[in-house]
């Protein structure tokens, strides 16, 4: 399979710059599997879609404010954007431009924050840094750091919170789990008292997920490391569900890809704290995973594909278009699709 098979035709002022208020405002596309019907609606009419049982699973993760700025010791100015925790003090990071990080180099981010560079990881400027700071390291990453948004929103964020879900909670993410940014807190009080279980997976987003996919045969595509986590009492709850035949129900990619990297071929689950790599594209039997809620995607990237899997390339492409002509608004900041 090509990747140019899964590009579609997208009109740039559809890509959205900014959120909607109230978060459940925005538009929702309905697509019922079984009989193939498309329904247009808002995100806060989910409820009509969903039903006393369902196990809607959810990523817990928190964005991290992982962009700041440092300075070399002649004064050049570098972007710094955290990637991934190695251990306490070193992380990977994506410098821009890495030509001034080569290992060895310290740059300077605040007073009390400064790096050191120790290797070089790619090409592209990933890096293995080392941090060197006085007092607790996430307070001062929230004091210096902005929001890490997408390349393709330009405009800037009034809100930081906008790019949060109401309930991240852990710390670790270079991107937002984007599905889950519909959801209002009274939206999800309304869900638990319809009687919809919610169950929290975590799975630490990173920047490989705007990556293209840069070679013609998907095959040939190294799939980005992400680190998720399932606790006991989740993988207790979404294990009695498969077992009395209640939809399990993804909030978001990251949560499809937690489920199912962690699910036995009878769709169990056990609690599991490890990375994945898992590449899901059609032809692909879900193990765990019924439905899905999730934003639109960009052309020809893994999430079209995984997104793909659970119909048909054809079928999503062709709820895409739908999508285009009815002028739904795209990728982060977007408008969603529940696959039902």
């Amino acid at each position: 399979m090509k990747t140019s098979d899964f590009d579609y035709y997208l009109p740039e002022e559809l890509i959205a710059q900014t959120p909607v208020y109230p978060r459940d405002s925005s538009r929702l596309l309905v697509y019922d599997r079984e009989k193939d019907e498309i329904h247009h609606e808002h995100f806060f009419d989910i409820k009509k879609y969903l039903k006393k049982g369902d196990v809607l699973v959810r990523n817990n993760t928190k964005v991290l404010p992982a962009r700041m700025f440092a300075y070399t010791k002649n004064g050049g100015k570098v972007e710094v954007l955290l990637l991934k925790r190695f251990n306490l003090n070193e992380w990977e990071v994506l410098v821009k431009p890495g030509k001034k990080a080569k290992p060895g180099t310290t740059l300077v981010i605040a007073e009390n924050l400064s790096l050191e560079v120790l290797e070089n990881i790619e090409e592209s400027g990933s890096r293995r840094v080392k941090f060197f700071y006085e007092g607790v390291f996430e307070d001062i990453i929230a004091n210096l750091g902005e929001m890490p948004l997408p390349p393709y929103i330009t405009e800037k964020l009034k809100d930081q919170q906008r790019y949060q879900t109401v309930y991240a909670k852990v710390d670790g993410s270079a991107a937002a789990p984007t599905a889950g940014l519909h959801f209002t807190e009274d939206l999800i009080k309304d869900l638990e008292e319809m009687g919809v279980e919610i169950v929290d997976v975590l799975l630490h987003v990173g920047l490989g997920t705007f990556r293209p996919v840069k070679t013609e045969d998907i095959l040939s595509h190294h799939m980005h490391s992400e680190y998720y986590e399932i606790s006991e009492s989740a993988a207790e709850r979404i294990n009695l569900a498969k077992k009395e035949g209640r939809r399990v129900i993804a909030v978001g990619t990251t949560s499809v890809r937690t489920l199912e990297s962690a699910a036995d071929e009878n769709g169990m689950l056990k609690a599991t704290k490890a990375n994945t790599e898992i590449f899901i594209y059609p032809p692909y039997k879900f193990k765990c995973v019924d439905s899905l809620i999730t934003n639109f995607h960009l052309p020809k990237s893994t999430l079209i594909m995984l997104v793909s899997a659970l119909s048909t390339r054809e079928k999503t492409l062709e709820l895409y278009k739908t999508a285009v002509d009815e002028k739904y608004r795209f990728f982060s900041f977007g408008d969603s699709m529940f696959i039902k």
